[in-house]
């Protein structure tokens, strides 16, 4: 079981060679080396020098300090959308990866960027490694573990903590979860991802937070037809992912599959081949972002339950004409309601009834589907980036008074 803990935490990583050298016992396990980041209190100082020469050049500039990311990120993504978003409106934007293993150059770093993340703005800077990062006016965590590199990096006016979840809840309540929620601590100004999230860093941390919230790609996503009379059911499948709720999520369309025997069920998102499915299913693994909307508009409902903070697919299920199925909570219901998706509960038999009874009332379906595409075309990412550029301008106006009035 041990081994087991450590092995996860290494493929988390991406550490492949580590744990093919643990399996085969030629290598021990690094506890320090991996976690040493925590520990490390070694400061960038404040440089004043740094700062009035800064000041010359009058555009505001940041710094975001990223984890290493794989073909696709979700969460980089999004990060660049933002950055992308500040880089039109007037605030110029470096970005720096934390503890890279992957990239050894900045150009080996901006040729994958502009490979597989071609909304990021072409004016951003990379950079491969963190020692090379100057003054900023606001330097940004973007997850929990860049937020000890931002803790120590005093050569900017504002910290801020770019927060898409409550990251401690991606791990068991051990030392994982006690070095993620430190960063809370650390007095950074969050910008977090929808309310739930900014009511965690105000309540319990007391944090400033501001808050943004989500919209979706209006040219991937389009309202889809189902064209056949077959009930099917879309689940996200992440059996990697234990927040994504998968163990659950199979039981519950288990269930459902003995109430309506001719049910087709589709997973998308993890190749699922290696687990015992006893009922009628399709498994496309993990697929091209450009053919998701065609899946989705396919199906009746889409399962995209989650115990932490939701995901965009949510909206990108209602933009395509179907139906989505989220977990009730704050975590999920400071975006959507009972209104625009069917909520249900962490009981499998309970999400089973509430998945039969919708399949068998297309009226009641339908309304919930109307009402989701209404609900979708009213966002917009370009109102959700206004909120983030204010939140930072704001930030730095307020630090840098408050720096000068020290001064």
């Amino acid at each position: 079981m041990k081994a087991r803990k450590i092995i996860n935490s290494l493929q988390r990583r991406g550490l492949k060679g580590s744990i093919k050298r643990f399996y085969q016992g030629r290598e021990k396990m690094d506890v320090i080396g991996m976690w040493g980041f925590i520990t490390d209190t070694k400061e960038t100082p404040f440089s004043l020098e740094d700062y009035k020469k800064h000041k010359e050049g009058n555009q505001i500039t940041l710094n975001w300090v990223i984890p290493e990311m794989g073909e696709g990120s979700g969460g980089h993504l999004n990060i660049f959308r933002f950055v992308s978003y500040l880089e039109r409106h007037g605030v110029h934007n470096r970005m720096y990866l934390f503890r890279h293993s992957r990239f050894q150059s900045d150009e080996s770093l901006r040729e994958f960027v502009h490979k597989y993340f071609s909304i990021l703005d072409e004016n951003v800077e990379l950079y491969y490694d963190t020692k090379m990062m100057k003054f900023a006016d606001g330097t940004v965590a973007t997850s929990w573990d860049t937020a000890y590199c931002v803790r120590n990096f005093n050569n900017t006016i504002s910290k801020f903590y770019f927060i898409q979840d409550f990251e401690p809840h991606f791990f068991a309540h051990g030392s994982e979860y006690e070095f993620a929620e430190q960063t809370y601590k650390f007095g950074f100004r969050g910008i977090t991802a929808g309310d739930w999230l900014k009511d965690i860093c105000i309540n319990d941390y007391n944090m400033k937070a501001d808050s943004f919230s989500f919209s979706y790609d209006k040219d991937l996503y389009t309202v889809k037809k189902k064209q056949d009379s077959t009930k099917r059911v879309f689940f996200y499948a992440r059996p990697v992912t234990p927040r994504r709720d998968f163990e659950l999520g199979l039981l519950a369309l288990n269930e459902l599959s003995k109430k309506i025997p001719d049910l087709e069920v589709v997973f998308a998102g993890w190749d699922v081949s290696q687990y015992e499915i006893p009922f009628k299913y399709q498994s496309l693994g993990i697929m091209k972002i450009e053919d998701l909307s065609e899946l989705y508009g396919k199906c009746d409902l889409c399962l995209v339950i989650s115990n932490t903070n939701l995901s965009l697919l949510p909206l990108e299920v209602m933009a395509s004409g179907s139906v989505a199925v989220c977990s009730k909570g704050a975590n999920s219901e400071w975006l959507v309601n009972e209104d625009n998706s069917i909520l249900v509960s962490y009981d499998p038999n309970e999400m089973a009834n509430t998945m039969y009874t919708y399949l068998n009332d297309s009226e009641k379906l339908d309304a919930i589907r109307q009402k989701g595409i209404e609900f979708v075309q009213h966002t917009s990412w370009d109102v959700e980036g206004k909120k983030v550029l204010d939140a930072v301008l704001k930030g730095i106006k307020e630090d840098e008074e408050s720096f000068n009035n020290r001064g």
